[in-house]
This record gives structure tokens, C-alpha cells and sequence, in this order.
């Protein structure tokens, strides 16, 4: 984008994106656009669409992070994690949501996925063992994705424009990380989980296909928003969903959905979609 233009180039595209996430959707790519799109200026959209949030009266509860699962980059033609923010009108405890309306939501898909609650801010010098002291709790849950995009067709800067894609986050029992955080750390690396729809498994994922395991993605985080000129490092008290262990799988009105870990002390986690 030129100079000059960049601002109110920014401001709209966050308009625009802002509307389309709200109003369930779909606008033509960023990027397929004569004035294209970078990452950089799509950072430059992030906090603008929070800002958009916070004056409709959401509240920031912490972050996504899209993209860590490496084995699907060449289905979405993208080739490094991004991330978007979490708001409190989308994100849910699924011990008082058992049910999820999918008309909200543009072409959904659903992510079983590991979430951290944080107890400090990071720092980048952290390596993964430093960074336990800094994680409150750990749970398995879901993250419903949408695509404003028609086709889920766009570039890695149309994902961080639209907020990360994220629709919803749905949370699963909450287990305190101290005093078994040397437990946490082995298994977070090494854990295998089953993700099924109507008693049927649809697919089996692996801790290490998130970058290497949900504590790596959650320290890429860190070193993402620590050279992010314009938003915020990772505070105490944010929830940090770590991205889709799994393939992102198409979901439809009633549908019911597992995921079912081995290898770590987590609860498989049940939902239904209307």
C-alpha cells in the first residue's frame, strides 16, 4: 500500500472485515484486491478490528493462534502461524454450553485444540521450561474457524485481517499446571488425540504437529508479539488457544463432535451444533 493512503486503507479494510465477521458474511480476499494486502499492514488491521470489538462491547480475553499445525500449510496455501484475539462473547466453558448455533458463522470448521491460561506475561528470552512458570492451566477444547473468505480461499494476511478466523472457543475442564508442570511439559509434546463426529473417527492428530507441541506454539507467540510494533505482548490472566491439532473438518447443524486425547491427563471434550 502506498505511504500516504495507508491508514485509511487499513481503516477500511478493518471496517470491512469487521462487518463480515459480524453479519455471517463472505466479501472477496484482501489480497485478490488492485491495492493487495501484506502481513505487515494486516498487523496494522489487528488492533483496529479489536478496537472495533471493544466499542461494540466486547472484551479482550486473550489470543488464537492459527497456522501452527504444519501439516495443513499447503491445503491453505500458507507457510507460518498468525494470530487474532479472543473476546468474552466468544469464548465458553463447555461445562454450560453443550449446544453451538452454527448460523453465525461462515463456511465453520472445528479444531480440537490445547488452552492455556496464563498466570504471567511471558518474556521473549523464555525457553519452554521457563515459559511453565508463566501458565496457570491447560484444557482441551474446540476453536469453530470461519472463512469470510468464499472457498476458505485467501492469503495468510486475509486470515490476520478477519481476526485470525476465529468464530468461537469452547473450553473443556481446566487443569491447574503447578505442581505437575514437569509432567505437563512431556506429555504436551507427546500426546496423541482422536477427533470423531456421530460416534465415527474423522481424523487423528498428534501434539507435534503444533510446531512441535501446544508449549512451542505458545513461545512463537511470544517471539511474534515481541516484534509487533502495534500490538500488545501477552498479559497475565489471557487465555491462549495454541491452534488445531487435527485437520480443520466442515461442521453442520446437528452434528455431534469428540476429541478424545491419550497420553495426558486431559477430558475428552463433547459438542453439539444446531
Amino acid at each position: 500500500m502506498d505511504q500516504g493512503e495507508n491508514a485509511d486503507d487499513l481503516k477500511s479494510v478493518a471496517a470491512e472485515a469487521f462487518a463480515a465477521l459480524c453479519g455471517g458474511r463472505q466479501i472477496p480476499p484482501f489480497s485478490s484486491r488492485s491495492q493487495g494486502l501484506s502481513v505487515d499492514d494486516a498487523y496494522g488491521v489487528t488492533p483496529l478490528v479489536r478496537q472495533m470489538y471493544e466499542a461494540d462491547g466486547a472484551k479482550v480475553l486473550g489470543r488464537k493462534i492459527g497456522f501452527t499445525n504444519r501439516t495443513i500449510w499447503a491445503e491453505y496455501g500458507v507457510h507460518a502461524p498468525i494470530w487474532g484475539y479472543v473476546f468474552d462473547h466468544s469464548v465458553h466453558d463447555l461445562a454450560d454450553v453443550e449446544t453451538l448455533a452454527l448460523a453465525p458463522f461462515s463456511e465453520p470448521r472445528i479444531e480440537p485444540e490445547i488452552v492455556f491460561g496464563l498466570a504471567a506475561s511471558p518474556s521473549p528470552h523464555m525457553d519452554e521450561t521457563t515459559l511453565l512458570s508463566c501458565v496457570a492451566w491447560v484444557a482441551l477444547g474446540f476453536e469453530i474457524v470461519q472463512s469470510i473468505f468464499p472457498g476458505w480461499k485467501f492469503s495468510a494476511a486475509d486470515t490476520i485481517a478477519a481476526n485470525g478466523v476465529h468464530g468461537a472457543l469452547l473450553i473443556g475442564p481446566r487443569h491447574p499446571f503447578a505442581p505437575r508442570a514437569a509432567e505437563w511439559q512431556r506429555t504436551l509434546s507427546e500426546f496423541e488425540i482422536d477427533l470423531g463426529c456421530g460416534g465415527r473417527l474423522v481424523d487423528r492428530g498428534r501434539a507435534e504437529n503444533v510446531l512441535g507441541g501446544p508449549l512451542s506454539a505458545l513461545r512463537h507467540l511470544v517471539g511474534l508479539l515481541t516484534s509487533d510494533p502495534v500490538n500488545p505482548p501477552l498479559a497475565a490472566g489471557e487465555i491462549v488457544s495454541t491452534g488445531t491439532l487435527t485437520k480443520a473438518m466442515p461442521v453442520v447443524a446437528g452434528e455431534v463432535w469428540t476429541a478424545a486425547p491419550t497420553g495426558i491427563g486431559l477430558d475428552a471434550v463433547r459438542l453439539r451444533f444446531t
